[in-house]
């Protein structure tokens, strides 16, 4: 499973990635530090320019672009493209307003506080696998 890092904290990016790749269940790790540069990135990967993540972890609260803002551009791109990819949103905030809105929009699998573990990247890969098997039932093309 390939993944996609956006968060404007570089420690915090050092962090999960050291953690998703020692989980041993990930092969590409790509970290970005802004929600324009995932959408740079991801034009990339529209491109051909780039290996696509099945997975985004999405940092809620980030100058410039919020996690918001990301997701409102993310929906522009095709829709094809986006199918095969899941968000997390991975936040340190704990305002319910945030996991209500997270709730609400399909565009998002779940809501993870900060930081990233094993024990909670086992119950990510559950997350995905479920929603990906439902997709799948719901859309035997998918």
């Amino acid at each position: 499973m390939k993944v996609l890092l956006i968060d404007d904290d570089k420690a915090v990016n050092f962090f999960n990635q050291h953690v998703v790749i020692k989980h041993n269940s990930f092969e590409h790790i790509k970290t970005v530090q802004s929600g324009q540069e995932g959408l740079t990135f991801l034009s990339k990967v529209e491109l051909g320019e780039a290996t696509k993540p099945d997975l985004i972890f999405l940092d809620i609260n980030m100058p410039a672009m919020n996690g918001w803002e990301f997701l409102d551009e993310y929906e522009k791109m095709c829709p094809d493209f986006r199918k095969d990819i899941k968000v997390i949103i991975l936040s340190s905030s704990s305002n319910p307003e945030h996991v209500n809105k997270t709730i609400q929009n399909y565009k998002v699998i779940d809501f993870i506080n900060k930081p990233l573990s094993f024990d909670i990247l086992d119950n990510v890969l559950k997350v995905y696998n479920n929603v990906l098997s439902t997709s799948t039932q719901n859309n035997p093309l998918v």
